[in-house]
């Protein structure tokens, strides 16, 4: 049996906030305890409160830095670590030029074990805790995530795309060779230790209709799989997979034909929507990601996370690497506030924080697990230093109460924000 006692100022949320104003949403401890057993948190709440409970285990003091839930990220791709700052295209070109020669790679396994390792350390680096990533087509590079993710005790949820046209011949399945392969991936790794399989038809663009059927089809043997795919990304795309299902109306209801759809389906992008799609969207609780970063470094359009909410859906936030700009949740919360700028509206910062922990944590179901320092769920933590940079230190001289400290830290934060990543209990991040 492993246990400590973690002391700081701690922050997690039991709803998502209103507004700034909002602390009943919070629960936050200016002197936080955090008792973990075992992976798990036993009890969190008022320092001398928890440590009387917990009686003689060792402390941690992380005073005066911040204690938050581990960050989760909704949406990346394994296979593009080594493309993210790839000058010069848009989506569809972006996909030949850079995307599909770097997973190529990925058909030697030696590349995607030592890509495995790079990966998650960044992930951990920048105190990403639970990532949902679409693997290449290679069995083999599912076979290199999963493996990594368990020997550091991570909850991860990925699969292999599948893809049997307008892709290289490298990359290409088959519509039974796209099922056999995700069936003896479900098998050999979801729900093992604490691996999740997501199916992921890539886009429809990639997914001849037969196979689209036979990624419905194990949807429906697996309903507690996830699905991962992207969605009304880019107009070019859009007009592209509308011209491949001449007989669907429109791009979202290309996946709903083939049963795609539901509460643990989740659509990245999903930029040029209509009220229909919205509404259609919020009726199946399926969930858009928003990827900011992605969004501008491709030019491919702004998120209305705002229209999306008032028709009843539920948004989840991402990095999109490779086409994201950084692995950082908390950069990326940023350039959320400031898509939402761009739209006339307002994120505010707690709702940002509550965002990228609980917040995707509710998208992904897994709220019971990960996503709030709540007794009884897995003991994946971050703890933030306010004051790692100069300019972080320079802001915090003048910040006036949490709500300015949360937005320095989604603004200017990285990596050197993440004074300690902790997983499963166990401090993780990786040192140099």
């Amino acid at each position: 049996m492993t246990e400590r006692l973690l002391r700081g100022r701690s922050l997690s949320f039991r709803r998502e906030p209103l507004g700034p104003a909002d602390t009943e949403a919070c629960d936050w401890q200016e002197d936080g305890g955090l008792w973990l057993r075992d992976g798990l948190i036993v009890a969190s709440g008022p320092y001398a409160e928890v440590a009387a409970l917990a009686g003689p285990v060792p402390v941690t003091d992380h005073r005066p830095h911040l204690i938050v839930p581990g960050f989760i990220d909704a949406h990346l791709h394994f296979p593009q670590g080594q493309i993210v700052a790839s000058w010069g295209a848009q989506l569809l070109d972006w996909l030949d030029t850079y995307t599909f020669p770097a997973e190529a790679r990925f058909a030697d396994p030696a590349h995607g074990a030592r890509m495995a390792c790079a990966f998650h350390d960044l992930l951990l680096m920048i105190g990403t805790t639970t990532a949902s990533a679409f693997c290449s087509v290679h069995p083999a590079s599912v076979d290199a995530y999963f493996t990594e993710g368990a020997r550091r005790g991570m909850r991860m949820l990925g699969g292999k795309v599948l893809m049997d046209r307008n892709a290289p011949v490298g990359l290409l399945d088959t519509p039974q060779s796209a099922y056999d392969d995700t069936e003896a991936l479900i098998a050999r790794w979801h729900g093992k230790g604490r691996a999740l399989y997501a199916l992921s038809p890539r886009f429809a663009i990639t997914s001849t209709p037969a196979q689209m059927e036979a990624a419905g089809a194990l949807a429906a043997a697996h309903p507690d799989c996830h699905v991962q795919t992207h969605l009304s990304e880019n107009p070019d795309e859009i007009a592209l997979a509308c011209s491949l299902f001449p007989e669907a109306d429109g791009y979202l209801d290309i996946y709903a034909r083939h049963g795609l759809l539901g509460p643990r389906t989740l659509l990245g992008h999903a930029i040029h929507l209509n009220d229909r799609e919205r509404a259609r969207i919020a009726e199946t609780g399926s969930h858009p990601v928003h990827c900011p970063t992605s969004n501008l470094f491709l030019g491919s359009g702004l998120f209305d996370e705002a229209a999306l909410k008032a028709a009843g859906a539920t948004s989840g936030i991402a990095t999109d690497i490779g086409a994201g700009m950084s692995w950082s949740m908390l950069r990326t919360a940023g350039a959320a506030y400031a898509i939402a700028q761009l739209k006339g509206r307002q994120l505010d910062p707690l709702r940002a924080l509550w965002w990228i922990t609980r917040g995707n944590a509710d998208v992904l179901g897994l709220t019971d697990r990960i996503g709030t320092l709540d007794p009884g769920t897995e003991a994946d933590l971050v703890v933030l230093d306010s004051r790692a940079t100069p300019e972080l230190a320079l802001r915090m001289d003048a910040a006036q109460d949490l709500k300015d400290e949360v937005f320095a830290l989604l603004v200017l934060g990285d990596d050197r924000a993440v004074a300690e990543t902790y997983v499963n209990g166990i401090p993780s991040k990786p040192r140099p």
